[in-house]
């Protein structure tokens, strides 16, 4: 199944609070139900005034539509070709 990272510009994120959090996590949670097991949130990385997420999905439709429903940002979505970390240098 495609991984997919999707860069979403959240002025402030950085500065949100646990329950500004939990509240946004809650409602993508919501959505990914409504959509079905095909589509999953593994994780995402907030920064200053962005958050990255990474999503396995069929396709990048699925994950503009899980961000469409949910009413967040989706300024980019990209498909993950491959892995590298540092035992890759081995």
């Amino acid at each position: 199944m495609p991984k997919y990272v999707i860069e979403r510009t959240i002025p402030g994120a950085g500065k949100l609070n646990a329950e500004d959090l939990k509240a946004i996590s809650q409602k993508s949670c919501g959505v990914l139900r409504s959509m079905g097991s095909e589509i999953q949130w593994v994780h995402s990385y907030v920064t200053d005034d962005r958050i990255y997420c990474v999503y396995i999905a069929p396709t990048e439709a699925m994950v503009r539509e899980h961000a469409k429903q949910g009413g967040f940002p989706a300024d980019s979505v990209a498909a993950v070709r491959q892995m590298i970390d540092p035992t890759t240098a081995e």
